[in-house]
């Protein structure tokens, strides 16, 4: 499955967690952290867990802990260990140091559980590649918002450019997803869309959400148009009919490196 649009759900509004899963998103996660108060973790915890197990841990929907240097990412950790069957993927927020994603593996143990490590941080940054291609993860989610608070920086494009490019690189060489992180203006569908176009081709995979209506626009802007799928279908053609050597399209060279960018084409329109 194509996983191009990530929605988010607050782990204090068990209310809401299978009005998100029917939101349309092609990844569901449960927040147990900035969006829950200290004083209700708890709560939010055992909620979680009770509707994950409910749903029957589909691969589709995936739990955020708290950070697992704190407790209540140890105790968020303890309580997926005591499912019989643990979510697809856990996200792992403020991630700086690959060795805590050694200790998560380890944990976890036999269990099936893909990790999502949060780059949020200077050090999470410059720790990319070394994260990225670390055991069990599955994807990462750049967390813009705390990382332009630690640099001083604005929260815009230019000033995060060099870090988006960075996690695109780091993701590459993990052979792993990479989300954007969410637009936090849930009104601005214009500019939802402009900034999920830029950063889908800066080399980004998927966007987060933080609300339902974002949801179809991220969506569309990583789902390949008709003549975007035409062009990668010409494009492996040509390939296959040169016997895998150098061709011409339209007066153009087509390379190895043409032909694997069309055929992620025609790998996230096959959904």
């Amino acid at each position: 499955m194509a996983e191009r649009s990530l929605l988010f759900v607050p782990g204090a509004r068990a209310d809401r967690f299978a009005k998100a899963l029917g939101a349309g998103a092609d990844i569901t996660c449960i927040d147990l952290e900035d969006s829950v108060p200290p004083e209700g973790k708890d709560a939010a915890r055992a909620a979680a867990i009770a509707f994950i197990a409910e749903q029957g841990s589909p691969d589709h929907l995936w739990l955020r802990l708290n950070p697992v240097r704190s407790v209540a990412g140890l105790a968020d950790l303890l309580a997926v260990l005591s499912m019989q069957r643990a979510p697809a993927a856990l996200m792992l927020p403020k991630l700086t140091d690959p060795a805590d994603l050694t200790l998560v593996d380890e944990v976890l143990g036999s269990q099936a559980v893909g990790l999502v490590p949060l780059i949020e941080t200077a050090a999470g940054l410059r720790n990319a590649a070394a994260i990225a291609t670390a055991r069990r993860v599955h994807a990462l989610l750049f967390g813009a918002v705390d990382l332009s608070a630690e640099l001083g920086c604005a929260l815009e494009w230019e000033p995060l450019l060099h870090a988006r490019s960075a996690l695109v690189a780091a993701a590459a060489e993990g052979g792993v997803g990479l989300f954007d992180v969410p637009s936090i203006d849930v009104t601005d569908t214009e500019g939802l869309r402009s900034s999920t176009a830029r950063a889908k081709a800066l080399g980004f995979t998927g966007r987060a959400c933080i609300h339902p209506i974002q949801v179809a626009v991220v969506n569309e802007v990583f789902t390949p148009i008709a003549a975007e799928i035409a062009r990668a279908h010409r494009v492996v053609d040509a390939f296959e009919q040169a016997g895998g050597g150098v061709a011409l399209l339209d007066g153009k060279l087509i390379e190895i490196p043409v032909v694997r960018a069309a055929r992620r084409v025609l790998a996230a329109a096959a959904g």
